[in-house]
């Protein structure tokens, strides 16, 4: 066996190599016309860049410890290899040869080799949580085991509600007012913590169930973090507290059917109007893909205030737009003043429990104090709805590690008691090396959110925030995907939970940004502007 630790400086250097050629290649992009120009380039690129970060945020976790050091040191030439492959045929479009990454092959071929990999099957390596966090996990963990676990595939295989039970019990241990301000009724003091204690509670309630545990505090979280970067005063006390204690829960209504990731060109209008007296805003158009709308008490919805179209996103701004609670199947209300709000909801083959939804909302009336920010808030919403959504890319990827560590650890179980030709699953070379492998990726995925918390909460990391959820998310792909192969038959069986775990991974990649879209619009772009300052 290699000694991981005395190669952590080689992998460093890798790692720094790497980058330069990337870098290399983001000059290409930009002197090529762009992300809109190359967009296969763009998009490789894109998760290139995404998978050095990651390895990028492991070398001080390989300095604790000889498994840490080789998890690292695996991970590392994992990269390589990926990047290899991208590159392969498409150098002059890279402006980079793959001879460039040939000084590296000794160092990958000591830690891709089968052996080494295999070695890793039952050894995920420890996380280092500080203790807070340690208080955080085992916290969420217990309840995940206890509460939501045992509703899990019940409500899958049955399309059902999320149980109140779940929704009550995780306000009680204070999930929903992690990220929320304590002097607005939430526990978070500022800085890294909110967003630590965030991603560890996420992980854990994901790994339970991803449909009925690792999205529910998501949402609200959204909402409160646009009212704490916009809201007024009076809007902040009024909503953070009943957010914190899910007195109100909330959905998110941005996505329109015809423009799905595109939401500078949103249709839905608010215009200003004056019911029974009272100045407010008078809404039409139609979402789609609103999780949770049923359940929810209030949408938060964007809409567009001035009908000036070419101002793009600087015409859209942000409601909070109260609603009675729904059926599950379908809804519509009406208000005295002829309002009308429908949902029909949106039958998926995973991530169920939440449902979402398709809403026509027609001459629906909000008071003129539910704009965030009120008449400072206009034109302003789709800054107010990022700051949500860069976190909620963060909480994505957290919620897809807990998925990837369930999907490990019953696959891992699977083969230590089932038996073919002669000798459990787990002793042949092939089930060890994929396991090994899963146990890497999800090390490493969980150590990059980590790093990206610990930033966003120093008000950086926005950039990092795009790439840790587009790794993280097509990695839980193929973890789920070679858990349930490796359930063979029963794999494929409602019976076993990896089934739903293999459904539910799919919609990772697609909600909170879609792949191609974060890569394109905001990972490559980003990277190339950074040339080009």
């Amino acid at each position: 066996m290699p000694e991981a630790q005395r190669d952590l400086a080689t992998a460093a250097a890798i790692i720094e190599n790497v980058g330069k050629l990337l870098r290399r290649a983001t000059m290409r992009l930009a002197e090529s016309g762009g992300p809109e120009k190359q967009q296969v380039l763009a998009y490789d690129l894109a998760h290139a860049s995404a998978a050095l970060e990651t390895a990028r945020s492991l070398v001080d976790y390989g300095n604790k410890g000889e498994l840490e050091a080789t998890i690292t040191c695996v991970f590392v030439a994992d990269m390589v290899h990926d990047f290899a492959t991208r590159l392969l045929g498409r150098e002059a479009l890279w402006s980079v040869q793959l001879s460039e990454l040939s000084a590296h092959d000794e160092f990958v071929g000591i830690y891709r080799a089968p052996a080494l990999l295999a070695s890793l099957a039952t050894h995920a390596g420890p996380r280092h949580l500080d203790g807070d966090y340690e208080m955080v996990q085992d916290t969420f963990r217990s309840f995940g085991k206890k509460v939501v676990a045992r509703h899990a595939e019940h409500v899958h295989r049955e399309n059902a509600d999320v149980p109140e039970e779940v929704i009550g019990g995780l306000a009680d241990i204070g999930a929903f007012g992690l990220s929320i301000p304590a002097e607005y009724g939430g526990f978070s003091e500022g800085g890294e913590g909110e967003y630590m204690a965030s991603c560890v509670a996420t992980e854990e309630l994901s790994r339970a169930s991803l449909g009925i545990g690792g999205s529910l505090i998501t949402r609200p979280e959204i909402l409160a973090r646009a009212l704490v970067k916009g809201g007024t005063e009076a809007q902040k006390h009024e909503w953070l507290p009943k957010l914190a204690t899910a007195e109100v829960m909330a959905a998110v209504a941005v996505t329109e059917p015809d423009y799905g990731s595109d939401v500078a060109s949103l249709k839905t209008t608010a215009v200003a109007a004056s019911r029974d007296g009272v100045d407010g805003y008078v809404i039409n158009g139609v979402k789609t893909w609103c999780t949770f709308a049923a359940r929810a008490n209030v949408l938060m919805l964007l809409a567009r205030t001035d009908p000036d179209r070419s101002k793009s996103h600087r015409g859209l701004s942000l409601f909070i737009v109260p609603k009675p609670l729904g059926d599950a199947h379908g809804f519509a209300f009406t208000q005295p003043g002829g309002g009308k709000m429908e949902g029909r909801p949106i039958d998926t083959i995973g991530y169920r429990g939440m449902h979402s939804y398709e809403i026509a909302i027609e001459n629906w009336f909000v008071p003129a104090n539910h704009l965030i920010g009120e008449s400072e808030g206009l034109g302003k919403g789709f800054y107010f709805q990022m700051e949500g959504f860069e976190n909620g890319r963060l909480q994505t990827a957290a919620r897809a590690v807990g998925l990837m560590q369930a999907a490990y650890e019953a696959a891992l179980d699977y083969a230590q008691n089932r038996s073919v030709f002669g000798k459990n699953i787990v002793d042949y070379e092939l089930t060890q090396v994929k396991l090994g492998r899963m146990a890497v990726i999800i090390q490493a995925a969980r150590q990059f959110s980590y790093a990206v918390a610990k930033m966003m909460g120093k008000g950086e990391g926005a950039m990092e925030a795009s790439m840790v959820k587009a790794y993280v998310c097509k990695a839980a792909e193929w973890v789920t995907r070679e858990a349930m192969q490796i359930h063979g038959g029963y794999g494929y069986a409602e019976e076993y939970s990896v089934s739903r775990m293999y459904v539910d991974a799919r919609v990772l990649s697609i909600f909170e940004g879609a792949d191609e879209t974060l890569c394109l619009k905001v990972i490559a772009r980003r990277l190339v502007e950074s040339v080009q300052g």
